[in-house]
């Protein structure tokens, strides 16, 4: 891999990054490659044959992104949901969980931090010392299991390297953020050891305005990573990598409000808190010339908070819910290497088993008394998950140009469940196992034309476990719900042109969904509460595609762009309660038919370069319980960097430049005492308005 001597973002689904080396007075573009973790084997982006966005650091740092959110956008067919203190909660080609209360979920979209499953937890997904950023849309059964049925989010930290290495930053913008960060890496034995460690903070009072409290920063941002990486070479061939992370956020939450206005109303603001320690090791070894061994285990806790203003108003109504988590993985596989091959030396394999053990307390509260005395919840429980799996693959290369992919993965899922408390002051106890075996599977052919056309279709089976609703109220046939299967057909075309100045993507894909989980809501009048539940409800088809398109005009001049179409629609819908709203034929929820972004890049000078670019989608449905809409919206960014001396960069950002009003989250129900709670309205949390700041940082 060439390095890259001068920082270009990567915006879109760019999947190998140019980049400009100084030669004297000359400038030429030359190709770096990107290598990516969309398979069991390390390979560059452009000869990986799926649909991926790769988000580099570059183009983090000159968005001032501290969080996933603020770089989701760049992805096509990709949303996020709020509904908390950050969009924590991600969509792929119209499918993901919204949000999560106090009911146990299984995620659809997998969020891995250095190899460590952090799904559910998109709190903890922090951008410092953060290297690249993979979005997989598409099932990632045969690699992932079940947290990966609509795709998978990958986010990797800095390597450590055998040369010193050390980067300081600080930053200051509106809304009274302040960052400070520093990372130092390098050798700590020589040819035995290296390391990097980093620390961050961020500090922010957030965008809203309390005027019962008098307060601005209610919907506060304050968050505190640690990250170290060690990398030990035991012997020539056995090499174990080591990865400690300690993430804090004790961010408030205060969104919403009666008039869909930033400034709130709320007598008890919210808070959305996570303390998690993670560690994970890795081991390569090279067993022989023909195999190569890999194990991967890690280790996970997480504590959390969250809790809200019930009423937005100054009753005393409210929710809060707590969970403690603890996540064991291992995972161990044989890959053929060259010597390795079989049926004649045409054919790479892949073995492996997996084991996953999640452990999860909770306690919820949910205290609506200004509606009633009887009117407060209190439930404690546990919910346990087991996974154990066996999965395959082979490449077997027909010809020199044509391979074909063949994968399986057969999964056992086990899941335990127990609560007890009171549901309205009425004693309630609810147990409940589910016991499933699953099934993902993988069939695709690859072919490269020559070294700059790949063309590649895959039909891949992609699997949800079923799981358990909790809420007493509910019906005994509605307390669990089944495995989610889908059916996913994508062909796509990878391209480079004029000497790979130009690099091109294509992606189109159809999808069945059946027996799909759909998350329904339920209002209950006078009471200020929901019945949230899951259920099998739908058959949905998801069709579409996802196109971009990397180019430098010339050597001073760069245009960056992605396009998502999405066609997502239920084919049939039943609900449990008839008289509900029914969505059949039409568009799920958080899945707008358009996603957008165009970029641009000028290097003015040696010092200078310049980026902007609008990012945008269409209006969605917010849930699949009504029929309220977010609008459609475009956000300008723009940046402007100024380097000297090779290890001082100044930077100046600004994210959504016009200042526009955009939801991340909405809900339909009446809440609004000034019509006597009668008539349901819609209402929104917004994202981020206009924020500008800048950042200085030294790199040695």
């Amino acid at each position: 891999m060439k390095p890259i001597s001068k920082p270009l973002s990567l915006i879109g689904l760019l999947l190998t990054t140019p980049a400009f080396a100084a030669e004297d007075d000359k400038k030429a573009v030359e190709l770096s490659e990107v290598v990516v973790s969309a398979d069991f084997r390390p390979s560059t982006a452009q000869k990986t044959a799926v649909s991926l966005t790769e988000i580099n650091k570059e183009t983090i740092e000159s968005r001032g992104a501290q969080h996933l959110e603020e770089v989701l956008n760049l992805a096509p067919n990709v949303n996020i949901s709020a509904g908390a203190s950050r969009g924590r909660f991600f969509q792929i080609r119209g499918m993901g969980i919204l949000s999560q209360y106090d009911n146990p979920v299984n995620p659809s979209v997998g969020l891995i931090i250095d190899g460590i499953d952090f799904s559910r937890l998109g709190g903890a997904a922090t951008m410092f010392d953060i290297d690249a950023v993979e979005v997989l849309q598409g099932p990632q059964g045969t690699k992932f299991g079940p947290n990966a049925i609509a795709g998978a989010i990958t986010m990797r930290s800095v390597e450590p390297t055998k040369a010193f290495k050390m980067r300081a930053q600080a930053g200051m913008g509106e809304y009274n953020t302040l960052n400070l960060g520093v990372a130092v890496g390098g050798t700590i034995v020589e040819d035995q050891l290296l390391g990097r460690a980093s620390i961050y903070t961020h500090k922010s009072d957030g965008y809203m305005q309390n005027d019962t409290l008098g307060r601005d920063n209610t919907q506060k941002q304050d968050e505190l990573t640690f990250r170290s990486k060690f990398k030990l070479f035991a012997t020539e061939d056995l090499t174990f990598d080591f990865t400690l992370m300690h993430v804090n956020v004790d961010n408030g939450y205060d969104a919403f409000t009666l008039d869909n206005s930033r400034r709130s109303r709320s007598n008890q603001p919210g808070v959305d808190t996570q303390n998690t320690n993670a560690f994970a090791v890795k081991a390569n070894w090279q067993a022989s010339d023909a195999v190569i061994i890999q194990s991967e285990a890690s280790y996970l806790n997480s504590s959390s908070t969250y809790s809200f203003d019930g009423d937005w108003r100054t009753e005393n109504d409210g929710e809060k819910h707590n969970r403690d988590r603890d996540n064991y993985a291992f995972e161990l596989r044989a890959l053929s290497d060259s010597a390795g091959r079989i049926f004649n030396g045409s054919t790479d394999w892949t073995v492996g088993v997996y084991r996953f053990v999640q452990d999860e307390k909770f306690k919820s509260r949910l205290d609506y008394r200004s509606f009633g005395p009887s009117e407060i919840t209190q439930v404690a429980g546990k919910y346990n998950t087991e996974n154990t799996a066996v999965f395959g693959q082979l490449d077997s290369h027909l010809s020199d140009k044509l391979t074909l992919i063949s994968g399986l993965r057969v999964e056992a899922f086990k899941a335990e469940y127990a609560d007890s408390g009171t549901v309205k002051t009425i004693p309630s106890s609810v147990r409940k196992n589910v016991n499933e075996v699953l099934l993902g599977a993988k069939l695709g052919l690859n072919y490269q034309a020559n070294a700059n056309q790949l063309l590649y279709t895959t039909l891949t089976r992609g699997y949800k476990p079923g799981g358990i609703n909790n809420n007493a109220n509910l019906p005994q046939n509605q307390r669990e719900f089944n495995t989610e299967y889908m059916w996913n057909v994508e062909t796509g075309l990878k391209s480079s042109w004029l000497d790979g100045s130009l690099i091109t993507n294509l992606a189109a894909f159809y999808a069945k969904r059946l027996d799909a989980q759909t998350q329904s809501s339920t209002y209950t009048p006078n009471t200020g509460s929901f019945i949230d539940f899951y259920d099998n409800a739908a058959r949905a088809t998801h069709q579409g595609l996802e196109a971009s398109i990397d180019w430098f005009m010339t050597d001073h001049f760069r245009v960056m762009g992605s396009l998502g179409y999405l066609d997502a629609k239920f084919d049939s819908y039943q609900n449990a309660n008839p008289s509900a709203y029914n969505p059949e034929g039409r568009q799920v929820a958080h899945a707008p038919k358009y996603t957008v972004n165009l970029g641009a890049e000028f290097y003015a000078s040696e010092a200078w370069t310049l980026r902007a670019n609008v990012e945008g989608k269409d209006g969605f449905y917010f849930s699949d319980s009504h029929n309220a809409q977010s609008n459609g919206y475009a956000l300008l960014n723009a940046s402007a960097d100024y380097r000297y001396d090779k290890h001082w960069t100044v930077r100046i950002w600004a994210r959504n430049m016009l200042d526009k009003d955009y939801a991340t989250r909405g809900f339909f129900f009446p809440n609004n005492p000034a019509n006597g709670f009668l008539i349901s309205e819609k209402y929104v949390q917004y994202g981020e308005p206009r924020v500008a700041g800048f950042t200085v940082t030294y790199d040695y």
